[in-house]
């Protein structure tokens, strides 16, 4: 006994109708249409929530914000803060910490799939270039932002319940969007060096290396001559903006306000459209 199949929809029907323009005779059930940014930003959405990477660096980077900040604020219960310092900026110790997880998921967002060689089928599946790496750099920062805005928000708000005090609008805004902004300006500059370098540990090795040497070298200036020097690298070194984002900076002619996260952004744009250029100039 044979019962009636269900007819197929009107869509896909017509869908049946249009033959494949690379195959003769064959006809796809399939819509044909173009890739756009939006499918591209929703494949690399999948992969970098799919991926334990992403759980195990954010993860790591909120206990490091909130951990530290809360643990050092429960240290100095007991201990005046000095007249006008904002209790929020204790929390900058955590924040420098949670800065390598960060670039460590940029590198991996695109460097490692250059690894694996799954960047052939990402490749084949869009093969605009171009629209693949601004899908990974928006999905990445949109994400870092998100979770960095939240981990700098618990940690100023536990900071400030634990030792009191009021906290200026000012400084609150900069210490939670200000620092998210500039890590997650800093975990997309990974994510172009990674795509640049194609090799995880090298590019994770490098972007330490942005981060710490500048610093490093400064205090180990201890000529005359090199004073200058010395000064530029304690002013412009990463630690030194963001710690201007906590009202502490760590020199009097460097940047001020959220000058620092132009200086960042302009950095990034340099990185990045090098990245753009080289990706059309490489063979994958």
């Amino acid at each position: 006994m044979t019962t009636p199949s269900t007819p197929a929809p009107a869509s896909y029907q017509q869908h049946q109708q249009q033959p494949h323009p690379g195959v003769p005779g064959y006809v796809s059930p399939v819509p044909l249409r173009r890739a756009t940014l939006l499918d591209a930003l929703a494949s690399e959405w999948t992969k970098i929530r799919s991926v334990r990477s992403t759980i195990w660096t954010l993860g790591v980077m909120v206990v490091l914000v909130v951990g530290f900040g809360a643990l050092i604020a429960l240290a100095l219960r007991s201990v005046d803060l000095p007249e006008g310092e904002s209790p929020v900026s204790l929390g900058f110790v955590g924040v420098l910490l949670g800065i390598i997880p960060v670039i460590t998921l940029g590198v991996m967002t695109i460097a490692s799939e250059y690894g694996t060689g799954m960047i052939r089928t990402t490749l084949t599946a869009c093969p605009s270039r171009a629209r693949v790496l601004a899908a990974k750099a928006i999905v990445f920062f949109l994400l870092t932002f998100v979770i960095t805005l939240v981990a700098t928000a618990l940690v100023s708000a536990a900071i400030t319940g634990i030792l009191g005090g009021s906290t200026a609008g000012s400084v609150w805004l900069g210490a939670t969007v200000g620092v998210s902004a500039y890590v997650a300006l800093l975990g997309l500059l990974a994510l172009g060096v990674g795509s640049l370098i194609r090799h995880s540990a090298g590019a994770i090795t490098i972007m330490i290396g942005v981060v710490l040497l500048p610093l490093v070298m400064a205090l180990f200036m201890m000529s005359e001559g090199l004073r200058d020097v010395q000064q530029f690298l304690l002013e412009y070194s990463i630690p030194s903006q963001l710690a201007i984002f906590y009202g502490t900076p760590m020199g009097d002619d460097g940047p001020t306000g959220w000058e620092s996260l132009g200086l960042m952004g302009a950095l990034v744009a340099v990185v990045l459209g090098l990245a753009f250029f080289v990706q059309h100039k490489r063979d994958v």
